[in-house]
Parts: structure tokens; C-alpha cells; sequence
């Protein structure tokens, strides 16, 4: 019989001790500090189900939490000390215990009772004397709905993750199609953007879940390009008067492109399309915005922005600069075009931006993968591509990592094209 009985022994009057062996059926704890109950309830449901009892609030709130956890608790509402209700608030309020339904046993009929009962999180009452056949239905009708309200949460957080995914997968897209737009030779952009945000958010100390949303929502901070003419884009050298003013128009059609929502990412988007190109000085566009009037994230942003397009090659500026030499004008702005509570926070995200800028290279061309995911077999699939070469006698050493991690993605995104044929 899997139950939990009565063991009476020194320094344990009244204690009770397992003697069951863990099975898969359901786990069901019973309150009461009437002993003969809790042995009617036992013999009852042993059956069906394993048992564990208890005589006190106090055991019943251990053994709650305890593994396997209870599918459902029977609580006497008279004990002493605490009361059932006390009990059962105590388990509504522990995230842990929350989602275990509770049925109070009780030999009081009177309804305002029961309504403090369901009051308190339980979800249905047994009069006592307790009838074995009326406990055994009530406990698998209420172990049935348990079961389905699990599994109803359970397509419900599916089908969550399922929309996360396709919008970050849309976000992703519609970030390569403005690159395409903005130069014929797009690269890797969207994931070196996305990770250099998180970087600089976690450097600044800001939390776990707001570093993943600016993740999410950069790719799109630049969307507003779409509005502007490809030539314009494109164009080599200086921009005439117009053509500036064309650009500058940017942030605020990228903030209408993407709209009001109410989803916090694409919220978020907007913020940064709007802002990212204010200045701290109040010199920038669109708005002129100054200081802390600019959202941080926008001013997160044009750090971010900044660092891409000084070590990407641009129209307008045919050989990148080097990390160092981007590094030192981005200090050098500090408190003009950028936020000088960020300068902490970006010398110590640099040594990781230079392994993104590394890993990310505009080497790949267009061989790359939008979601941004290692491929287990990478190196492997190198080697069986691209078999090493002898170097000339007087050449300089090659950086191995930065080569080898060039080397197998190219190797496993051709892979991936091939399968795709």
C-alpha cells in the first residue's frame, strides 16, 4: 500500500514516517489530525493513487513542497495551530505549491464557510463523515481538470514560444531585407548589431531580460532606411543638401514603419528607430532631443550604431576602421554625441564586440544564417571543403581562430544551401 503511516516511536509521538516506494500514478496529500481519518483516507485511495499524510499544518506545508510533489491535497479546515485556510492561503501564495488544487475536509455546512474556503484558493469541499466511493469521484473528477488545465497551459506557452519565434524570425528578415536595400553586398550585419546591444546592456549593468529585448528589438532600428531612395544610400562621397535631409528623415519613417504596439519588442524597435541618431550634446536628428531626454535605449543604440558603421565598409567610407581606431573616437565622444555614463560600460564590452566583429565577419558575403545558431558539425564540414593550403615560406601567421571560425561557417552555410536544392 503506497501511504504514509502512523509511526509512533521516542521524540516522535504521533509523527509519520513513508514507508511507499516512488510510482508513476498521481500523489495525493492528506491534512487531518485525526488519525483513524487519515487511515480511512489511506486505505481509500492507496488503490489509485500513492499517499502521503500528515497531521499538522506544518508537515503538510514540508510535504507539499517536497518531491513528488502532491496532484492534489485534501486539508482538513479544523486542525490545531494553524487552521486549514491559513494552510491553504500559505500554499496559494508559494509559487512552488500554487498549482496544487485543494479540497477541504470539513464537518461544517454552512455556506459562508465554504465561501471562505473557495475564498482561499480551494477548489471544492467533503462534508465528513467522509463517504470512500464520494472521495474517490471527487478526487479523480478534480485530478482530471488539473490534468487538462495543465495541458491547456502547456499548448498555451507552445504556441507563445511558437509566435516568439516567427516575429523574431520576421524582425530578422525584414533587418537583411533593408541591408539589400542599402548595399548589394550585405553581410552580416543583423547579427553583429544584435549581439554588440546585448553586450553594451549587460556592461551597463541593466537586467537579464531588458539585454535579450534589446537583442530582439535592434535588427530593426535602421528599418526606416527602406524610405530612403537605394541611390541615395548607395552614393559614394558627399551628400548634396537634399539628399541629406532625405537621410535624416530615416529615424522617424522607421518609427512609423513599425508603429504602436503594445508587444514590447516591437515597442522597443521603435523607440530605437526613433532615437538612435539624437545626440547627447542635442545636436542630432530627428528631434534635437538632449542629455537623459533621450530614451537610454536610443542612447545605447547610437553607441552600437556607431561602432558598425566605423568598422564596416560604407559608400561613403571605402576601408573600415580598425577596431582601435573606432574605439578611440567613440571615447573621444563621450559626453558630446554619447552618453558619458556609458563609457565604463563599453570599454568593458569591447574585448567581446571584437570576438563578435571576428566571428560575424563580412567575409561570409551573403553565406549567412539568419538564426544565428552554431552548427555542431562546422568543423568537420571545413576540413572536407576547404583543405588547408601551403602558406608562403615569409608569410605572416594567420589568426587561427578568426580562420577557423571563417572557414566552417562558410563550410556548413554551403552545406545548408546544397540541402536546400
Amino acid at each position: 500500500m503506497n501511504v504514509f503511516r502512523v509511526k509512533r516511536g521516542r521524540g516522535a509521538e504521533g509523527r509519520l514516517a513513508a514507508v511507499s516506494q516512488n510510482d508513476a500514478r498521481p500523489v495525493i496529500l492528506a491534512v487531518d489530525d485525526a488519525e483513524d481519518l487519515l487511515a480511512l483516507i489511506g486505505k481509500a485511495l492507496a488503490g489509485n493513487y500513492e499517499v502521503k499524510l500528515a497531521t499538522d499544518g506544518g508537515e503538510a506545508l514540508t510535504l507539499a513542497a517536497a518531491a513528488p510533489q502532491p496532484d492534489l491535497i485534501l486539508l482538513d479546515v479544523e486542525m490545531p495551530g494553524a487552521t486549514g485556510f491559513e494552510i491553504c492561503l500559505l500554499l496559494k501564495e508559494d509559487p512552488a505549491t500554487a498549482h496544487i488544487p485543494v479540497i477541504f475536509l470539513t464537518g461544517r455546512v454552512e455556506p459562508a464557510e465554504q465561501l471562505e474556503g473557495l475564498d482561499a484558493g480551494a477548489v471544492d469541499y467533503l462534508t465528513k463523515p467522509i463517504n470512500a466511493k464520494l472521495l474517490l469521484a471527487r478526487v479523480r473528477i478534480h485530478l482530471a481538470l488539473a490534468g487538462r488545465q495543465a495541458a491547456l497551459e502547456r499548448e498555451v506557452q507552445q504556441r507563445t514560444a511558437q509566435l516568439e519565434d516567427a516575429r523574431s524570425q520576421l524582425i530578422r528578415r525584414l533587418a537583411r531585407a533593408m541591408e539589400f536595400h542599402e548595399s548589394a553586398a550585405a553581410g552580416n550585419r543583423v547579427a553583429r548589431i544584435s549581439q554588440y546591444a546585448r553586450l553594451i546592456a549587460q556592461a551597463a549593468g541593466m537586467k537579464p531580460e531588458v539585454a535579450e529585448l534589446l537583442q530582439k528589438a535592434s535588427p530593426l532600428y535602421d528599418i526606416g532606411k527602406m524610405g530612403v531612395p537605394a541611390e541615395v544610400l548607395r552614393k559614394p562621397g558627399k551628400l548634396s543638401a537634399p539628399e541629406l535631409e532625405r537621410v535624416r528623415r530615416h529615424p522617424q519613417l522607421g518609427a512609423e514603419i513599425i508603429g504602436e504596439h503594445q508587444d514590447p519588442v516591437l515597442a522597443l524597435a521603435a523607440k530605437l528607430a526613433l532615437t538612435h541618431h539624437e545626440r547627447w550634446d542635442g545636436t542630432g536628428y530627428p528631434k534635437k532631443l538632449k542629455g537623459n531626454d533621450i530614451p537610454w535605449p536610443g542612447r545605447a543604440m547610437a553607441l552600437v550604431d556607431a561602432f558598425e558603421s566605423m568598422t564596416t565598409t560604407q559608400f561613403y567610407r571605402q576601408k573600415p576602421l580598425t577596431i582601435d581606431e573606432a574605439a578611440k573616437l567613440i571615447k573621444d565622444g563621450f559626453g558630446t554625441q554619447f552618453d558619458p555614463s556609458l563609457a565604463e560600460a563599453f570599454a568593458k564590452a569591447l574585448p567581446m564586440m571584437r570576438k563578435v566583429r571576428d566571428a560575424y565577419s563580412d567575409a561570409l558575403g551573403d553565406l549567412i544564417n539568419l538564426d544565428f545558431s552554431p552548427t555542431r558539425n562546422a568543423p568537420a564540414a571545413a576540413a572536407a571543403e576547404a583543405p588547408p593550403k601551403a602558406a608562403p615560406a615569409r608569410a605572416a601567421p594567420a589568426k587561427p581562430d578568426v580562420a577557423a571560425k571563417a572557414a566552417a561557417a562558410v563550410a556548413a552555410a554551403r552545406a545548408r544551401l546544397r540541402a536546400k536544392r
